[in-house]
């Protein structure tokens, strides 16, 4: 069972006040979201809808310093949302990230998504204490992506880690009033729990406009504690294994080579929360 305090943004960037400038992304959608926050506030941020983020992406990292009056040899730590989302986004992003850690010499810091999400519409929304949140994205196959999360008077406790599940499934394993965080999927979980007599609400990724922002603050707060990655151990959050995969013919007794080879299938359930 998973129980720990995400902090209000607030309390993030006074954790981070003193340490050098961190920029923040995440690429698991279709909109990237950025952020760079320096000596205690927000000093840019900005969303961009792409096609590409590989093309797209340093271009937007450009134009997000420059308006933070910062050049990249000024951050002290690139903070990446490590997902769930899109296999293609993730990598996108962490791969940028990797690289720019290791050519300026950064630090890196790995930041999972939905906790970014999660805070994100905590911030936009007067949601009441005690209030559940669950996260919910489309992760296909007639599954969804979820974790849980609970308002507490300092911002959010993280009641499970990220897990993949029949909507069904979900929608019967929550008993009381929710909000949920997502895409389409998110609005179909709603209406199941409605429909069970149970107020919700539901707010959609196209609005999390903090994303960026929170990554940056989440990141920014490990930073400054000195908690940082290595880039050779930093993984995209799947949660399943990635198709697109090479698969070989034999086996390979010394696990080497494949994304499949580190991103294993976790079918997990409710049952532990």
């Amino acid at each position: 069972m998973t129980s720990r305090v995400l902090c209000r943004v607030n309390r993030l960037l006074d954790q981070a006040a003193e340490s050098r400038p961190v920029l923040g992304l995440d690429t698991s959608t279709s909109i990237a979201s950025l952020a760079v926050i320096a000596g205690g506030r927000v000093a840019a941020s900005l969303e961009r809808p792409a096609t590409s983020h590989g093309a797209a992406l340093p271009s937007a990292v450009d134009d997000l310093l420059g308006a933070a009056g910062l050049s990249i040899r000024d951050v002290g730590a690139i903070a990446v949302g490590t997902g769930p989302g899109s296999f293609t986004g993730l990598r996108i992003g962490l791969s940028y990230a990797k690289g720019i850690a290791m050519a300026s010499g950064c630090a890196l810091v790995g930041v999972p998504g939905f906790d970014a999400m999660a805070l994100a519409a905590l911030e936009r929304n007067n949601i009441i204490e005690g209030r559940l949140v669950c996260v919910v994205v489309d992760a296909r196959k007639g599954e969804v992506y979820a974790a849980l999360y609970r308002v507490v008077a300092d911002g959010l406790e993280k009641l499970s880690e990220e897990l993949v599940i029949a909507l069904e499934h979900l929608a019967s394993r929550i008993t009381e009033d929710v909000m949920f965080i997502g895409d389409g999927r998110a609005k179909d979980a709603a209406a199941l729990v409605a429909s069970r007599g149970h107020r919700v609400a539901v707010f959609d990724t196209g609005m999390l406009d903090l994303r960026g922002v929170c990554v940056a603050a989440l990141g920014g707060a490990r930073f400054a504690r000195g908690e940082t990655d290595r880039a050779a151990s930093l993984e995209p959050l799947y949660i399943r294994t990635p198709e697109a995969t090479f698969k070989p013919t034999s086996k390979n007794p010394a696990g080497l080579g494949t994304e499949g080879v580190w991103s294993i299938e976790r079918k997990n359930s409710f049952g532990s929360i």
